[in-house]
């Protein structure tokens, strides 16, 4: 709502100026416009009355979301839209069945176009439709691009500036819907189409036809795309526009056309036409030695009479001579140069203002209701007006005489308008009416129009009178006649100061709006705007069908002086100011906020004149001359009510009674507020300030309170929801549990029954009374061989099977035995698999025979005990090329005496070499090696039996080292000795020489200990490690 916004006024200003404390000063009326543009903030209210400021950019606040926002909902219940002007307009007319009208006004740039096509959007998305009414949608708004085209132009102060004034009506149905329109237009700037000012443009459809048009259509209406060629077009010195895309606008133009409903016919006629235009303004004259003048350019005659439809001879015979009735005669009289370029140009203005009248009946045609069964009594009108706002130029002519007086009869009927709603509302709410003081400029009006004395009148005297009549005497005769008026003042009855900044041509007139000097020069041409008769007589023999309807025969035969245009726009005005005092007015006033076109620049005398002559501060002042706010008591006492402990939170009597009650809590002063018969007026916008203030405070203890009651509820609502569902769950749960442990039981009791018969029917063939019990059994086996089977190859262990699955069993075992064998036989390594092949040699001959061959086993075999620097370099020598594969220190006992000697022993490939330092004592082949003695005690004592035969060889060698089970392994590996290895008891033989033995007795002791014995034996003692 407005109101809600009154908070944050400081920053962003007040959404109404009605609610301005200081409503008379227009410094805080243009500070309070200043904060709301800054924040883009471009809509502010006057009452019901919308002032609209130009943002000279897009703002995102016309989608079709805010149309919705704003449809159907009261006026003030929203911030400041144009859709909210729009959408009151409509409802008024819908419940009220009385039509409406739209008043938009302001200054060229000021944004007028703009606001009516928003309003005509807005009725295009929100009212009802079907698919006639979606048609005349789109011709409603198709209608604005080709009245734009053809209707505006770049001037110097806007881009898009209109130059007509447009009066729009659109029908509705009953139901709401739009059903047709009618539009009427006042005041073509005709002038522009043969002069432009300096860094202006003539109209729009000129440069797009050139821009945009097609080769082919180019080349057939004799045109070239370059608008530098054309005299129209190239005095304003502004061809092209950075803000205008004048191909893009064709290719609108020429669909808004098709969608309006012209035929292709009517469109080439329409365009020959304008292109007739160009091609009159390139239409050149020489001058002969009488002074008469003749065309020079008779291409363009060509062009012309194949466009128009025309005799290209009497066409030029017409633009040079003037045709002159004496007597009853008729003579051609020729012109001279500068008569007939205002002949050429006259013909030019006439051809296109007629044909843009044309135009907007042909659009009213395409928007006409044509059902026979709608009648105009249950039809409503909204009508819109988008028309010139006040202008005042350095230099002022005959059309800003005619635009300002169009906006004095408006500001008249605007002042009139609003104090008759006031004093309505007032009256209607019982409310005494105070008389308001207000300049009424009726004084103004009567100055233009009053019959005989107004200077309307004069103007089209002095054009009427035979004689030398001209601008000046037209000027003089305003001196003479209304030269007393308190709003008139010409230079010579001005006081010095005065004659100054006046011209000699000038005459003032004190407007509402500001004191406005113009220009006479031009005046009567203007006021007459004639076409020499022989002109029109070429016009109406035009075979262009347009040119037919717009120039119609019966002038010629007609010998009444057509009127002036003063006095044919003086009375369209009096038919609209009818038209508009008919019906229910809505206000929308535009502001221009600087003359650069540039978004966010807030010019403030710029701004403070348009204030000035649109009226703002006297409509404000008559809006606030009895009370700044009214509402309906329930919206009053709805918004307020939590202000007084009486009326919250609710009021169950009469509204009055309850703001009555609440305004006497809020101790509301008798002068500051009286009591309607439906709503509250107050006087002061203080008053209201004062109450929305104590409403944002009171809203946060109101917000507390809310959000605990609110907690609480919610707290309170979810604890039950809580508990309602927790006790379900647990009713559901319980159930399932105790579903659960029943079937549980049954299945046990069906289980143990099944097994106790089972078991007494064990050792019966398999039955159905002991089917489960079997099964049970092996599964149970099963399940502990999973869990128990043995993890590695020596594990022996095996779970003890049940009588049925014994052969099961032994397979079973098998095959895990051969499963663990295969992976521990597939994962290890060359020289793991190496070693492990020596201790099964050691374990084929040592196992259970040698008394340390269990202490022997988890130590691993090295590849030798003696490294190269170990080994003398004369041994090496002298074995030269021969691979060794095995080296170790060895203690050789001598054959007589048994004297220990150390040794070292090499395994070569064919034979085993006993050396001493660097000598080789002694070489054994493996193939003369009968056998080797070992003991079954734990001493290190072995015996190399020789064979005898063998002459090299010196008898049998006894060695002894600390690695006997690992060097006899080497040495069974190397000479494939392993099954001639034996293993004694008590005693080996040995030959000492040949003849010759010799004994080596051994006994079992607490510690090895090797001597001679007295005997001659060698004797061995060693300590016995394993029991056997």
């Amino acid at each position: 709502m407005m109101e809600s916004a009154l908070t944050a006024r400081d920053r962003v200003g007040v959404q109404d100026f009605v609610l301005l404390e200081n409503h008379t000063s227009e410094v805080a009326f243009i500070e309070n416009l200043r904060k709301r543009f800054k924040e883009n903030l471009i809509y502010t209210y006057i009452g019901s009355v919308l002032v609209s400021v130009n943002p000279y950019k897009d703002l995102e606040i016309y989608t079709k979301q805010h149309m919705e926002r704003y449809r159907g909902v009261n006026f003030y219940e929203v911030s400041p839209h144009i859709y909210a002007v729009a959408d009151n307009a409509y409802r008024s007319m819908r419940t009220e069945r009385r039509d409406q009208c739209i008043l938009i006004s302001g200054e060229s740039g000021a944004g007028k176009t703009e606001a009516s096509k928003k309003v005509l959007q807005y009725y295009a998305v929100t009212c009802p439709a079907s698919d006639h009414v979606q048609t005349v949608k789109d011709r409603l708004l198709q209608s604005n691009p080709v009245l734009e085209a053809f209707g505006n132009a770049k001037t110097l102060r806007n881009d898009n500036s209109s130059r007509f004034g447009k009066y729009m009506d659109i029908q509705f149905d009953f139901k709401g819907a739009p059903v047709g329109g009618h539009i009427l237009n006042y005041l073509l700037e005709k002038s522009r189409v043969v002069h432009q000012s300096n860094g202006e443009r003539n109209f729009h459809i000129f440069y797009q036809l050139i821009e945009g048009g097609e080769d082919d259509l180019l080349r057939r209406l004799g045109l070239e795309r370059n608008a530098q060629q054309y005299q129209y077009l190239v005095k304003g010195n502004c061809p092209k526009v950075s803000s205008i895309n004048d191909r893009n606008d064709w290719k609108t133009v020429r669909k808004a056309l098709s969608v309006i409903g012209f035929t292709d016919d009517e469109v080439e006629e329409l365009l020959n036409i304008i292109a007739s235009v160009l091609h009159l303004g390139n239409v050149q004259y020489g001058g002969e030695d009488s002074g008469s003048a003749y065309i020079t350019t008779d291409t363009q005659i060509k062009y012309l009479a194949r466009l128009l439809g025309v005799d290209g001879t009497v066409l030029k015979e017409a633009l040079t001579h003037k045709k002159i009735i004496a007597k009853g005669e008729e003579l051609m009289s020729p012109l001279n140069q500068e008569q007939a370029a205002s002949a050429r140009d006259a013909l030019s203005k006439a051809i296109y203002g007629r044909t843009f009248s044309w135009l907007v009946n042909k659009i009213n045609d395409s928007l006409a209701f044509k059902d026979e069964s709608f009648s105009s009594k249950n039809a409503s009108v909204i009508g819109l007006l988008d028309i010139y706002g006040f202008e005042v130029f350095q230099n002022n002519s005959f059309e800003q005489f005619c635009i300002n007086y169009c906006n004095e009869k408006l500001q008249q009927l605007f002042i009139e308008l609003t104090l008759k709603s006031e004093q309505e509302e007032y009256e209607a709410e019982g409310i005494t009416w105070e008389p308001v003081q207000y300049f009424n400029n009726k004084i103004i009006c009567d100055l233009v129009e009053e019959k005989f004395k107004g200077i309307i009148s004069i103007l089209d005297e002095e054009c009427l009178r035979p004689g030398d009549a001209s601008d000046i005497t037209f000027l003089e005769k305003l001196e003479n006649t209304v030269g007393g008026h308190a709003h008139f003042l010409t230079h010579k009855l001005a006081d010095g100061k005065t004659r100054k900044v006046m011209g000699r041509e000038e005459f003032r007139l004190i407007h509402y709006a500001g004191e406005v000097n113009y220009n006479v020069k031009g005046f009567l041409d203007k006021n007459n705007d004639l076409l020499f008769r022989n002109l029109k007589q070429v016009m109406c023999m035009s075979e262009n069908k347009i040119l037919n309807q717009c120039f119609d025969r019966e002038e010629l035969s007609d010998k009444k002086r057509p009127e002036t245009a003063a006095t044919q726009f003086k009375n369209s005005l009096a038919k609209l100011m009818e038209i508009l005092m008919s019906k229910e007015p809505s206000y929308v006033r535009c502001i221009k906020p600087n003359d650069a076109k540039q978004a966010g620049r807030f010019d403030e005398v710029l701004i403070r004149h348009q204030v000035k002559y649109l009226g703002l501060m006297e409509n404000l002042r008559v809006r606030r001359a009895g009370f700044a706010y009214r509402r309906r008591y329930e919206t009053f006492l709805q918004r307020y009510k939590s202000l007084c402990p009486d009326t919250w939170p609710n009021w169950d009597g009469r509204q009055v009674d309850g703001v009555s009650t609440l305004v006497k809590h809020l101790g509301y002063k008798p002068e500051e507020y009286k009591l309607g018969r439906t709503k509250i007026f107050i006087r002061f916008p203080k008053t209201l300030f004062a109450t929305e203030d104590a409403l944002e405070v009171r809203k946060h203890s109101l917000a507390t309170q809310l959000q605990s009651s609110w907690k609480g509820y919610s707290q309170k609502t979810k604890y039950q929801k809580m508990r309602h569902s927790a006790v379900w769950i647990q009713a559901w749960w319980r159930g399932i549990l105790a579903r659960r442990a029943a079937k549980r039981r049954r299945e046990a009791a069906d289980t143990i029954r099944r097994f106790i018969k089972g078991f007494i029917y064990r050792h019966q063939p398999r039955c159905p009374e002991n089917e489960y019990f079997l099964d049970y059994v092996r599964y149970s086996f099963l399940m502990n061989l999973h869990r128990c089977q043995p993890k590695t190859v020596l594990d022996k262990s095996w779970p003890t099977p049940p009588p049925a699955l014994v052969e099961a069993s032994q397979h079973l075992r098998k095959l895990c035995m051969q499963n663990m064998v295969r992976k521990y036989c597939k994962n290890i390594n060359p020289e793991w698999k190496h070693q492990m092949e020596q201790k099964v040699v050691a374990s084929k001959i040592f196992k259970d025979k040698k008394d340390n061959y269990p202490q022997s086993v988890p130590k691993l075999f090295v590849n030798t005990r003696l490294n190269g620097e170990d080994i003398n370099p004369k041994v090496l020598q002298a074995l030269g090329n021969e691979k060794m594969k095995y080296a170790v220190p060895v203690i050789k006992y001598d054959r007589k005496g048994y004297k220990a000697r150390n040794r070292q022993l090499l395994l070569m490939s064919d034979s085993a070499v006993i050396v001493e330092e660097g000598k080789l004592k002694q070489r054994i082949d493996y193939n003369s090696l009968k056998g080797i003695s070992v003991s079954s005690l734990s001493d290190g004592m072995f015996v190399f039996h020789v064979a005898s035969e063998d002459n090299k060889q010196k008898g049998d060698v006894v060695l002894q080292n600390e690695h006997v089970i690992e060097t006899l392994t080497k040495v069974a590996i190397c000479a494939d000795k392993m099954d001639d290895i034996n293993i004694n008891q008590g005693s080996i033989k040995f030959d000492v020489a040949q003849g010759k033995e010799g004994i080596i007795d051994f006994t079992a002791g607490s510690e090895l200990l090797i001597v001679k014995a007295k005997n001659g034996h060698l004797s061995v003692t060693a300590p016995r490690l394993n029991s056997r």
